[in-house]
């Protein structure tokens, strides 16, 4: 069994308080925004109940990481990987339209492959390396693709990822959500900061779906191996 994380409050309230206070204070380049929802007032409980509901214990979860939130996923609901129709999946009331999201219906297919919402969340966070997202000209735009906005923030993505993972990690291994860019940049990160023991990758859900589609059950069992391998 994995060690319970000496601290105040559960893994649900202190993963709440991270979202919360989040605070991007950084310059952006020209022509790059910022997704922020969790200064929206609709989103705050959203983000209470779902992570009340699945997360209201003290066990460290391993954290699977992607590149930062979408503008119709995370991005817009405040929680990572999850479109509007998941949410609604989840009895999750919200006034979002019904959109949905490659990578979200992708991670909620292995979710349910895997057992379900409640067993995935025993030991398992679903977050970013950069928790809010970025656009370019109306589209999502991921933090390694322009030189000056990964400068710009990397300061941050310091930062809140020590806060993120104060809220109850397991610092023996953590999950890379793509084996390219995103894969390498947490290594070279984590090759300085040490807060992993081990990282390792799999394939990026919009990959998947949009050009290996036709084998989606091998890679939604990819997954399921991988999570029963490393869980405690």
């Amino acid at each position: 069994m994995a060690e319970l994380i000496n601290k105040t409050g559960t893994f649900s309230e202190r993963i709440i308080h991270f979202y919360n206070d989040l605070n991007p204070d950084f310059a952006l380049p020209a022509g790059i925004e910022v997704l922020h929802p969790y200064a929206k007032a609709e989103v705050k409980p959203l983000i209470e109940q779902y992570y009340t509901r699945f997360y209201n214990d003290d066990r460290p979860k391993i954290y699977l990481f992607g590149i930062n939130p979408g503008r119709l996923g995370g991005g817009l609901t405040g929680i990572p990987f999850t479109d509007p129709v998941q949410l609604s999946k989840l009895s999750i009331a919200h006034e979002f339209e019904e959109k949905s999201e490659l990578s979200s219906d992708f991670i909620y297919k292995l979710i349910d492959a895997y057992g379900g919402m409640k067993k995935f969340a025993k030991n398992f966070f679903l977050t970013a390396i950069s928790p809010l997202g970025f656009t370019m000209q109306e589209k999502n735009y991921n933090y390694y693709d322009h030189p000056m906005l990964e400068a710009a923030i990397r300061p941050w993505i310091l930062k809140t990822m020590q806060e993120q993972l104060s809220a109850g990690a397991n610092r023996k291994i953590a999950v890379s959500i793509g084996e390219g860019s995103n894969f390498k940049y947490l290594c070279n990160l984590n090759h300085k900061e040490q807060w992993f023991e081990e990282v390792i990758a799999l394939p990026h859900p919009r990959w998947i779906m949009q050009y290996r589609r036709k084998s989606l059950p091998e890679f939604i069992e990819r997954y399921v191996e991988t999570l029963n391998r490393i869980r405690p």
